[in-house]
């Protein structure tokens, strides 16, 4: 089955807003070919996401929102809601990056109700899983992932689940230069779909697009993104610079 490639910029705690208008500005100048053959999303802060929001509105590039919190409104400091991203037009929003995972708690649980308040609001989640460099080691690879896949998508229905996208994230390879072998992700991603069939059926699993992350670059996104069950990239570093992002996107749709 032919799966649009989506490619997603997350800029993590990088960019304010000049700075994500400089970017902008240059990228946008150079993009519109590309996006024939691949959705393209930008997540920067969200003090950002006003101007981001501003520049991208008469383009193909989407917004996406780095998180959301899983409650509607309240006493809930530093918190951000689902009614606050889309009065800026976002469409996309990543939940369960293992740095929400590792560094602030985030359970399986957290993770689920999130995923469920974006879609009550029409915006697509996408939703993070991969294991820790102890949990391969340990042959837990496919442990954890079933544990994260069942517990995030708890409750969620066939038609929700259209509107996700999944992200596999070996954390091993975030940030690190590391990067999984293109056999190593294939596999994992194979493995990811096959989950989603056992949940939702063969025919549902073969229309999740599944990115990679985890250290992708110009350099490896063709191969990467050439296995038959990767279907995007979910790009930290390499997205920070408009022509690496360029290069990045045009090697991967090549792919």
């Amino acid at each position: 089955m032919s799966r649009k490639l989506i490619i997603a910029a997350n800029w993590k705690m990088n960019k304010g807003p000049s700075e994500t208008g400089d970017f902008l500005k240059t990228f946008l100048a150079k993009i519109a070919p590309l996006t024939s053959n691949c959705e393209v999303v930008v997540a920067p802060p969200f003090v950002s996401l006003p101007i981001a929001s501003e520049l991208l509105a008469n383009s193909n590039v989407e917004l996406a929102a780095q998180n959301v919190s899983q409650f509607d409104s309240g006493a809930y400091t530093g918190e951000v809601n689902v009614v606050m991203l889309k009065e800026l037009y976002v469409r996309h929003v990543i939940l369960g990056h293992s740095e929400r995972r590792s560094i602030y708690g985030e359970t399986d649980a957290v993770i689920n109700g999130k995923i469920k308040k974006a879609r009550e609001a029409n915006l697509r989640p996408i939703f993070c899983i991969g294991e820790t460099l102890e949990e391969r080691e340990a042959g837990k690879l496919e442990e954890v992932l079933r544990r994260q896949v069942r517990g995030g998508l708890d409750g969620v229905s066939e038609k929700d689940l259209l509107d996700c996208v999944l992200a596999y994230e070996p954390v091993w390879a975030i940030g690190t230069g590391v990067t999984a072998s293109p056999e190593q992700a294939q596999e994992a991603h194979a493995f990811v779909r096959s989950l989603l069939a056992e949940l939702y059926g063969k025919t549902v699993s073969e229309k999740i697009r599944i990115q990679y992350g985890g250290s992708v670059k110009a350099g490896n996104a063709a191969e990467l993104m050439g296995q038959p069950d990767i279907d995007g990239a979910l790009v930290g570093g390499a997205s920070l610079e408009p022509q690496s992002f360029l290069d990045l996107i045009q090697n991967g749709v090549a792919g």
